[in-house]
């Protein structure tokens, strides 16, 4: 390949997650004329890794943060977006390490790319680790927003995720869909004390008012 179709291709392939919408609200039936696709996650997460590190003063490489949450999901262009309710961890790392291995072959750095999937897979750098908090909490706070704008019915499911005891447990509690979804991610993923915080807040508050306060200040 010319070094000209080396660059179109590799941006044609990951062009392709922009229309991609992701399983998670696919699946929970998230009725909205504009769903997040993994394109839109990609830039969320990068943008909540800023603000995390601006206002909570983490000890880290914030550049390669971005350029790790740049990269980690781009085996998704070719095994597409699957869950833990559709795969098992173990599966999904070597299916997505072979799709890494494809994708970036015909780069000349591709093994110092491929580092930084790794890295971010096995989270036990700092980078990796508050990267992966990043990852997750995003998704926790883009289900507070549609919970807020009313687009998910609780009568209207049949996803897998319900098979799960806990989430079971949460919804029979009388929790709201953002609730389940927020109060599951900070018993499963490693939040630390900050993202924790964060959660949390985001869990009792309306959050879609905070643009307000930005704009007043």
């Amino acid at each position: 390949m010319t070094r000209e179709e080396r660059v179109l291709g590799y941006y044609v392939l990951c062009n392709k997650l922009k229309d991609v919408v992701r399983t998670g609200w696919k699946n929970w039936n998230v009725d909205r004329e504009r769903v997040e696709s993994i394109a839109e996650h990609i830039y969320g997460v990068q943008q909540l890794a800023i603000a995390m590190q601006n206002v909570y003063y983490y000890n880290i490489d914030l550049t390669k943060v971005i350029m790790m949450l740049s990269v980690h999901e781009l085996e998704e262009t070719i095994i597409g977006d699957l869950t833990q309710f559709d795969i098992s961890r173990e599966e999904k790392k070597r299916i997505g390490e072979k799709a890494v291995e494809d994708i970036f072959n015909k780069f000349e750095l591709k093994q110092s790319t491929k580092d930084l999937i790794l890295e971010f897979d096995e989270r036990k750098t700092d980078e990796a680790k508050f990267a992966y908090m990043c990852d997750k909490l995003e998704c926790d706070i883009q289900s507070k927003l549609y919970d807020e704008d009313n687009c998910v019915d609780l009568n209207n499911q049949s996803n897998k995720a319900l098979d799960n005891n806990r989430v079971q447990k949460m919804l029979e509690e009388g929790k709201s869909w953002s609730e389940m979804w927020m109060e599951f991610g900070r018993e499963h993923y490693p939040y630390d004390k900050n993202f924790r915080s964060v959660s949390e807040y985001a869990e009792r508050n309306n959050i879609h008012n905070l643009t307000k306060t930005i704009k007043n200040n």
